[in-house]
């Protein structure tokens, strides 16, 4: 039995699964979701995946901020005091 590096819950793995597990394989924690890899196999230990924390870091998955500047673009000035949006 192992635990998970980041919530400490125990991982319970049934015998089949444990048989085809190779280090450096994925696993996803069901206490807490985070994204793991096998670290050792004797005995069966898990490490965080430094690749997702990675990208998260970079901002690989972030959506860029353009802070409504592009908003303005859509917006027609008429005089009237109202703003009308282009259509």
């Amino acid at each position: 039995m192992a635990t998970c590096p980041e919530c400490d819950i125990e991982i319970e793995i049934d015998d089949d699964d444990l048989e085809e597990m190779e280090l450096g394989d994925p696993w996803v924690c069901d206490g807490c979701a985070s994204n793991l890899r096998i670290a050792s196999l004797d005995p069966l230990e898990f490490e965080v995946d430094d690749e997702d924390e990675d990208e998260d870091e970079d901002g690989a998955d972030d959506v860029g901020d353009d802070s409504g500047d592009d908003l303005d673009d859509d917006i027609e000035d008429d005089g009237d005091g109202d703003d009308d949006w282009d259509e």
